[in-house]
């Protein structure tokens, strides 16, 4: 089951990122020097990685808005939050595994 379903060539909605730390906190973003939502295939392919501004940083939420071409293929993708702090350090959300996205394919 998909984390996320989105229809083909569809900008809306936003996919939304909660970022918890290992145990279960929310991951405070004020000190990130960058957050980098990334989208790819299965084989590593990346679609999607764009550098985003947290919606919530004291919270850890997230927020990206799909761009043009970022859903005109179908299919099953895998996606994470990327977060460098400022130390240079990153981690990556969620950290068990990446997020299933679905596009559905358009047929009309």
């Amino acid at each position: 089951m998909a984390d996320f379903l989105i229809k083909q060539n569809d900008l809306a909605p936003s996919i939304v990122g909660n970022l918890k730390a290992a145990g279960g906190n929310a991951k405070n973003l004020s000190d990130a020097t960058s957050v980098v939502f990334k989208m790819g295939t299965s084989t590593g392919t990346l679609k999607v990685s764009e550098t985003i501004t947290p919606f919530d940083a004291a919270n850890g939420v997230c927020v990206y808005d799909w761009q043009e071409g970022d859903t005109d293929t179908a299919g099953t993708f895998f996606a994470e939050f990327e977060v460098t702090n400022a130390n240079g350090t990153k981690e990556t959300f969620p950290n068990d595994k990446p997020l299933t996205i679905t596009v559905k394919a358009d047929k009309l």
